[in-house]
């Protein structure tokens, strides 16, 4: 009994220690810099997401960069499949034509054909970026 004693007492006085007030200076100074800390970390976290966000809109820009670029493409190789079956079915229609009439049928029909295809490339080049 007797060493349990001093052992208790001795656990009595650092339990009661532990819940000592500190001084009015001292916790503003825990205060402040917890504060401080607190601060620094916000604005440290903050930095990062700020980083990770614009990160990512550069890769959705670049994406979406590249699925206009493939849309302009794919709406010129349709335009242009357009223009060349007007273009075959202009020059079938021209066959039933003969001498000057016949040769200036075909003429329009190529010379549609190849403004389809100019205005195809330009409405293309518009809208890629």
């Amino acid at each position: 009994m007797q060493f349990n004693l001093p052992v208790a007492i001795l656990m009595t006085l650092c339990v009661a220690a532990c819940n000592n007030a500190k001084s009015p200076d001292t916790v503003n100074k825990d205060v402040a810099k917890a504060e401080q800390k607190a601060s620094s970390e916000v604005a440290k976290s903050e930095d990062s997401a700020a980083k990770d966000l614009n990160g990512a809109a550069g890769k959705v820009d670049d994406k979406l960069v590249s699925f206009n670029n493939a849309a302009a493409k794919d709406a010129y190789n349709l335009a242009v499949a357009k223009a060349d079956a007007d273009r075959k079915v202009a020059l079938a229609n021209c066959e039933s034509a003969a001498g000057d009439a016949q040769k200036q049928c075909k003429d329009q029909a190529e010379a549609d054909y190849t403004a389809a295809k100019a205005n195809a490339k330009a409405a293309a080049q518009s809208e890629k970026e």
